[in-house]
């Protein structure tokens, strides 16, 4: 059976090739995470039983290569072989969803800052978002959540070299690539100062700042979605906010807490975004996550710090509304939390394989 790969499909979506990705998954499953721009037909358990009419009411045209697509790379050969009997240019993406969760894209942010700029990588369907930051010869990488030779391959291109790998929290979603990102470039591994972390660092503290070429973060210690969270404002241009604020929501404080102690959280929360509604109402959020697939249209995904807190307004009634509103409203617990953590507390190490472990969407975010 004929398939294509994850790299393969992120280069035809980059590229605009004409392609139908059609998900063939339970609507459950397609309402946690999906590919975007995808086509979606509920035919998995018909499509296992080996019901030859399973996909009968598929009109994808006949001249592109349609894309099947599962939980694992399975039933998608199915259906592949199905459409391939109906005259179809079928391929089935190998490993399916769970494959799919460490797809990438890039976008430039656009700031206006002395020969710097801001690379946003997106992990299309898992919603993590890093950064490289790249001024003059020199370049920092934020929230690495993707393998070390990609942000390296990026900054060659651009002519920087890492100098500076920093992590806004301990994240508790997805796997911090950051240890392994600084050991094979030599640069620096910058994070909050916290007691949790159980290998060599440089603690960062509130108010510290990191130069980067021309430019220059400084860190805003910012906890309630972790103790140790922290944004860092790019001079007077941009803020990295990790967990703390994303586009449209804010950070959840529950995650290896228990009732109370995700109550004293929120109520740091609480104060953190006030110290950040207090900043330049122009400062472009640049989130550690989002909770949508991202699609492959070279936008950045950020918006004025003012907007956000225009969208969040009816959350700052009252310090008590806000804790009410915050612990009322949070999604399920993302799946493997627990382990993750384990591991980016201790040290990620080599060779372990990953995709089961961080499958499924970004659930960080209270909105």
């Amino acid at each position: 059976m004929p398939t294509v790969d994850v790299n393969t499909l992120c280069e035809w979506l980059a590229a605009g090739k004409p392609v139908t990705v059609l998900d063939v998954r339970s609507q459950e499953d397609r309402a946690q995470w999906s590919i975007p721009g995808s086509l979606h037909i509920d035919a998995y358990d018909a499509l296992k039983q080996g019901r030859p009419d399973a996909l009968d009411s598929v009109a994808a045209p006949t001249n592109r290569p349609i894309v099947t697509v599962c939980n694992r790379g399975k039933v998608s050969q199915i259906a592949a072989e199905q459409l391939q009997a109906k005259g179809m240019q079928a391929l089935s993406l190998e490993g399916g969803m769970q494959a799919w969760s460490l797809a990438w894209n890039t976008a430039e942010v656009p700031i206006s800052h002395p020969d710097t700029r801001v690379l946003q990588v997106m992990r299309t369907d898992k919603g993590c978002l890093s950064y490289i930051l790249g001024s003059a010869d020199s370049a920092a990488v934020i929230d690495a959540s993707l393998e070390p030779s990609l942000y390296m391959r990026l900054a060659e291109q651009h002519g920087w070299s890492i100098r500076s790998v920093l992590e806004t929290h301990v994240h508790a979603d997805h796997l911090s690539r950051a240890k392994m990102l600084a050991e094979e470039t030599g640069a620096k591994l910058l994070i909050p100062a916290q007691q949790r972390v159980q290998f060599d660092f440089t603690p960062v503290a509130d108010g510290d700042s990191i130069e980067i070429g021309f430019a220059q973060l400084t860190a805003l210690r910012t906890p309630g979605h972790t103790i140790e969270s922290t944004c860092f404002p790019l001079d007077d241009v941009c803020l990295f906010t990790g967990d703390t604020l994303f586009l449209s929501s804010v950070g959840r404080p529950d995650l290896h807490a228990n009732e109370q102690q995700a109550r004293e959280r929120g109520r740091l929360l609480f104060r953190s975004l006030d110290r950040l509604r207090a900043l330049p109402r122009h400062l472009l959020v640049l989130p550690a996550h989002t909770s949508h697939p991202v699609p492959f249209d070279d936008v950045p995904l950020t918006t004025p710090i003012a907007d956000v807190f225009c969208r969040l307004n009816d959350w700052f009634l009252s310090e008590e509304s806000f804790i009410s509103k915050l612990l009322t409203r949070l999604p399920p617990t993302p799946p493997n939390y627990v382990q993750i953590v384990e591991l980016n507390e201790s040290g990620l190490p080599t060779g372990l394989d990953v995709t089961e472990l961080e499958a499924g969407a970004n659930r960080c975010a209270v909105g």
